[in-house]
């Protein structure tokens, strides 16, 4: 299953506690999850600069129970929310057979 997970920001948290260690030890991980098939893509928003996962999963709560052995997740600094993904199938209405007209 695919599923998109998108960082939530944690009330409470301030930036000072994202140290210089806990953010190599979180690229680390995700370096781990991404040579292992879960993590296929990761991105920041341009705009808040939060995490924006692609993953590969048998279920969110498993994609869940993954992310949540990342650095920044143990210490409750960051979480996701989690959209389960299904291909698009809107372009079978493309190649739908029409009824054909009769020709008077």
């Amino acid at each position: 299953m695919k599923l998109l997970a998108l960082e939530r920001e944690v009330p409470g948290v301030a930036d000072g506690q994202f140290t210089e260690e806990i953010l190599e030890a979180e690229a680390r991980k995700a370096w781990e999850l991404q040579q292992s098939g879960v993590l296929r893509e990761l991105y920041f928003s341009a705009d808040k600069h939060e995490a924006v996962l692609v993953l590969e999963s048998d279920s969110a709560d498993e994609a869940r129970r993954l992310l949540a052995e990342l650095p920044l997740m143990r210490a409750g600094l960051i979480d996701f929310r989690f959209i389960p993904l299904v291909a698009y199938s809107g372009f079978e209405r493309l190649f739908r057979r029409k009824p054909q007209r009769r020709a008077r």
